[in-house]
């Protein structure tokens, strides 16, 4: 019976080491101060209109020339232009990414009865514009 008392019976706490403690975590609770400042990246709609501008300048390379109507052609196929979102909330919807600013909604012209659908792929330079977008 001896042994089985030795089972039951704690440890003496002199006995063993104090374990080692937990680093901070990063995510604020509520027995730590939030750090002054807030979010490290202010938002865009409170961003200076140098910086705004220089955005729209930005994406407006990345649509490049395709414009409602216009037909381009990449290694994927060839795709009419049937609309832009510039608006960043819907963009991001349509194309499910957090950060998008912009989307065409396009069709395959090499397929019969092809379904529209969304892309958010750059401008590059193995695009290429097969026809401009009708001027109104």
């Amino acid at each position: 019976m001896a042994t089985m008392t030795a089972l039951i019976t704690p440890a003496e706490s002199a006995s063993r080491p104090e374990l080692p403690r937990r680093p901070l975590p990063h995510e604020r609770t509520p027995d730590r101060p939030t750090p002054s400042g807030g979010r490290p990246h202010p938002r865009t709609a409170h961003a200076d209109p140098m910086i705004l501008e220089a955005l729209r300048q930005v994406v407006e390379q990345q649509i490049g020339p395709r414009k409602p109507g216009a037909i381009y052609q990449n290694s994927d196929g060839a795709f009419e232009v049937l609309s832009i979102t510039r608006d960043p909330e819907r963009a991001r919807g349509l194309l499910n990414r957090r950060c998008a600013q912009w989307a065409l909604i396009v069709r395959d012209v090499l397929r019969p009865n092809a379904e529209p659908f969304v892309v958010g792929t750059v401008w590059t330079t193995s695009d290429r514009l097969v026809r401009e977008a009708a001027t109104r």
